[in-house]
């Protein structure tokens, strides 16, 4: 009957339970206060409310009020958002969001143990981007508040290292002498001495009972107080289990030594040295891992020290000193040999060489003069310099760096929805295989030994670590962040990091990529029909070349400046141009003085001129473009009048980059609007061998797709505007930091050096990073995988093997302190050591079908700056030079009462920054 009993109570337990940690939470609904969308969350042991509900469409500010110390509730985060919030111990942070759309944002702790939700409800409201997002958390803070964040947190661990390490030296002071007293007398020449020579106090419950209590209450005490918190806020973690189980062990000990009587005569050992050991052990694994969280803000540390504290100022005449923070945009600043640089700038007087390797990896110093930029944190090295400030505080290029690597390290990767699915049922289970395991021991169980149900159960507590489950990811991704951006790899987030890992196919823009970006003019020779096509030594003269150089002036593209450029140097004066069209892909068409000009390649010109004058210019071109160089081809008046040579240098990596892919695994493309005579040079000289040439800007992000459409994983890497929609295409986007801000804000990963070997750097630490959390999630599953089992007596029945609750605690700190140990191999990578990990044979080589590629319109019609065109068939995005269809625009601007047309959202964001730089361009 007795036994009916307590299956029947069992089961009504186990309903409770479930009932208890799964039901629908409840949701606290927000207060508006002054159009924002309020809610205060009170932090101890978990989140109260933990589910919160407001309208969409107003701005979020959310209350953090920490009533607690310890590592846990450190830090809230929203990975969906980006967002990483320090919460200072026993204060409240405020944390103010954008309107964000519909939908669930959930938050956590920093080691992903307690969980709550931000509910946000209604259709009204705007979808952010993610970089929009993070701004809210991290962007829009300084150095000097992001140094005043990272030093309380700093702080903080410092303070609860110490508290550990005392807490600690107490529960070892009274462990040991209880460890001895109880375990020793089993060794039967000891245990006669034990009874014979001492006192009988001293193997009496009593004296364990008295060595127990210290380590119970006070080195427990954050263990039972967390662990109870946040059971009453129905989200149980590590500290939950460990406190049910020492408190069963301790609860049952205290009734073998005040009333033995109530229990068998074969089950009144005490099992206080457990308790002991369990906690003390608990204790030095928060401490360890306390310690070793703390080295993971070493990258920040080290990037917000690069800047300069104070700043040399000119105001009123002189120069005065003053803290980096109160440097305003348009001050002058000046700067002696040997200073940091504190913000950006441009140079308005003198002339030095800086060192860039901070940002650009370059070690040769950069010589500046007026007009040139400088960006903070670098150094100058020679001559005295002043400079205007353009960017200060949030808006520098290193306070971008150090925000892009703080959303990085707490973005979520998708690896970890595996452990969060685990996390979410892990400690119910744990708690419901626990009661089953106590009543399968109550009713199988050996006659006579009551006992073992109570010990199992407690060792089925005690080495379950959910903990370790909760480190495998964040931890990684935290050193791995920090890892990249020393070495110039900037990750957006966490997706980046674990999809590079996946590519097999590196798509390289050309210019900027391969090569260095900075083409120069390396010939100019007149067309004189027929017997000049072969170009052998006819200059071009001045009046021609300045017409043609007018006709460039206004184009961005490195092409068009080379020759501006050349012209300049010549010392030509350069007429305005009063029309002027770009055609992407193909060159520019303007009027000067009268005269219609054209520049470009032999598309542009196809109609433009007589066939037979392209046809005859053929052999200078293709002469040309054996060489390496681009062939531009220039018209006045319907005649061709001179075939140009630009060069652009291979950048002195750019062959090692690609072999190193290559020994990978990782197949090679090379995209370029040059000719396929001049791309084929430049891919022989790197070894490439897949090249598409004669690519007009919309074409890049189908090659993108067609390569996806194979079955590819695909980084695209680019640094000019035109690269934007197929970095935003790509699986992985990667920016060179040399590049344009739009091609960096489109892209997944910046490469801050600007090198073609920072792809197998981003690659190489991506795997790494990926093969360090599996062996992670392997720790953390494999325990408990392994030992909750012989936790609960599966080895009894064969060879009467049970886990004694000491064991059962070593090998639960033991799983939380293999992860951290493992996660903190990532300190130790180099990518000059980095082996490759050959991973071809998965897919066939990329095939690319060119004639499926978009060609451009016969007409190509674009808006043509100082005309309106009323029927307009076709337009050009000005953020990323794409051609646009109007009827299927993905967004609209008017601007000056002219409607702009975007390709994708995310140019309309970038336009609406800074309308009058792109409005010319529409």
């Amino acid at each position: 009957m007795i036994n009916v009993i307590i299956v029947v109570v069992a089961v009504l337990l186990s309903a409770a339970l479930v009932w208890f940690f799964f039901a629908p939470r409840r949701a606290a609904q927000s207060v508006e206060d002054h159009g924002v969308q309020t809610a205060r969350i009170m932090v101890k042991g978990g989140y109260e409310p933990a589910v919160v509900q407001v309208p969409a469409g107003s701005p979020i500010r959310l209350d953090f009020d920490r009533q607690e110390s310890g590592e846990c509730s450190s830090h809230v985060v929203f990975p969906d958002l980006g967002i990483d919030r320090a919460l200072p111990a026993f204060a409240t942070t405020q944390l103010t969001l954008p309107a964000l759309a519909p939908g669930t944002y959930p938050f956590a702790c920093g080691m992903n143990m307690l969980h709550g939700e931000l509910r946000v409800t209604g259709s009204g409201g705007e979808a952010h981007a993610p970089q929009t997002q993070a701004q809210a958390g991290s962007v829009l803070q300084g150095p000097e508040q992001i140094r005043a964040a990272q030093q309380a947190e700093d702080d903080e661990r410092a303070h609860e290292a110490h508290e550990l390490t005392r807490r600690l030296i107490v529960g070892v002071v009274c462990t040991v002498p209880l460890l001895l007293v109880a375990m020793l007398p089993m060794i039967p020449a000891v245990g006669a001495w034990f009874h014979g020579a001492l006192p009988a106090w001293v193997t009496s419950p009593w004296l364990q009972l008295a060595l127990a209590l210290p380590v119970m209450s006070y080195c427990g005490w954050p263990v039972h107080r967390t662990g109870w918190m946040a059971l009453a806020h129905r989200a149980p973690e590590m500290n939950s289990l460990v406190s049910v189980g020492t408190i069963a062990a301790f609860a049952y000990s205290l009734v073998v030594t005040l009333w033995p009587g109530l229990v068998p005569q074969g089950a009144r050992e005490p099992y206080y040295e457990a308790v002991g050991v369990i906690i003390t052990l608990m204790i030095l694994g928060q401490l360890l891992e306390t310690r070793a969280r703390a080295g993971t803000g070493a990258a920040i540390r080290a990037l917000i020290g690069l800047r300069p504290d104070t700043a040399h100022v000119v105001r009123g005449g002189a120069v005065t000193d003053v803290p980096t923070d109160d440097v305003r945009a348009g001050d002058i600043v000046e700067i002696r040999p040997g200073e940091r640089i504190p913000v950006d700038g441009v140079v308005t007087d003198g002339t030095s060489a800086v060192d860039e390797s901070m940002v650009t990896g370059e070690s040769m110093p950069v010589t500046k003069h007026v007009g040139s930029e400088v960006i903070g944190a670098t150094v100058n090295t020679t001559g005295a310099i002043r400079y205007r400030a353009t960017r200060v505080g949030a808006d520098t290029t290193l306070a971008q760096i150090i925000a892009l690597v703080k959303t990085a390290q707490t973005s979520k990767a998708p690896i970890q929805r595996i452990a969060d699915r685990v996390a979410a049922v892990f400690v119910p289970a744990v708690v419901l295989i626990a009661l089953w395991t106590f009543v399968a021991w109550r009713l199988w169980g050996p006659i006579g030994q009551p006992a073992y149900g109570i010990i199992c159960a407690i060792c089925v507590l005690v080495i379950a670590c959910p903990c370790a489950l909760g480190l495998a990811t964040p931890l990684s991704i935290t050193i791995a962040t920090g890892k990249g951006a020393q070495y110039g790899v900037l990750y957006r987030n966490a997706q980046a990091l674990e999809r590079t890992s996946a590519v097999d196919v590196v798509v390289f823009d050309k210019t900027g990529t391969i090569t260095a970006g900075h083409p120069s003019l390396t010939q100019a020779v007149a067309y004189r029909g027929a017997d000049g096509a072969e170009g052998t030594g006819t200059p071009l003269d001045d009046a021609t070349f300045a017409l043609i150089a007018a006709a460039e002036a206004r184009s961005e593209h490195p092409l068009a400046q080379a020759v501006v450029q050349a012209a300049h140097a010549r010392g030509l004066d350069l007429p305005d141009a009063s029309v002027f069209t770009s055609v992407p892909g193909q060159g520019v068409r303007a009027t000067v003085q009268g005269h219609t000009v054209y520049v470009g390649n032999a598309a542009l010109l196809d109609g433009a001129l007589p066939a037979q004058q392209v046809d005859d210019a053929r052999k200078v071109m293709e002469r040309f473009a054996a060489d390496g160089a681009t062939p531009v081809l220039a018209a006045i008046n319907g005649s061709l009048v001179a075939v140009l040579a630009v060069a652009d240098t291979v950048k002195p990596d750019a062959r090692e980059a690609i072999a190193a892919l290559h020994a990978r695994g990782v197949q090679t493309v090379m995209l370029t609007g040059d000719n396929a005579t001049t791309a084929q040079a430049i891919a022989h000289q790197v070894g490439m061998s897949t090249v598409v040439a004669n690519v007009v800007p919309q074409a890049k992000e189908q090659v993108i797709r067609m390569v996806q459409d194979q079955g590819h994983v695909v980084a695209m890497v680019g640094d000019g505007i035109n690269d934007a929609p197929a970095l935003v295409r790509a699986d992985v986007g990667m920016a060179m930091g040399t590049g344009t801000d739009v091609a960096m804000e489109s892209a997944d990963i910046t490469l801050m050096h600007g090198s073609p070997m920072a792809v197998v750097t981003a690659w190489d630490l991506s795997r790494a990073t990926m093969r360090n959390i599996r062996e992670n999630l392997g720790f953390a599953l494999g325990y408990n995988g392994l030992g909750i089992p012989v936790a609960a007596g599966v080895l009894y029945p064969a060879w009467h093997i049970l886990l004694s609750p000491m064991i059962a605690g070593a090998a639960m700190a033991f799983s939380s302190l293999s992860v951290v140990l493992n996660a903190n191999r990532l300190h130790a990578f180099d990518p000059t050591r980095a082996k490759p990990r050959h991973t071809t044979g998965r897919l066939a080589p990329v095939t690319i079908d060119e004639q499926a590629l978009a060609k451009p319109a016969a007409d190509n019609t674009a808006t043509t700056k100082g005309h309106t065109m009323n029927d307009v068939h076709e337009a050009i995005d000005p953020v990323c030079g794409m051609v646009v269809d109007p009827e299927h625009a993905a967004d609209t601007r008017v601007f000056h009462g002219k409607t702009i047309y975007f390709c994708n959202p995310h140019c309309a964001e970038v336009f609406d920054q800074d309308p009058a730089k792109y409005a010319d361009e529409a």
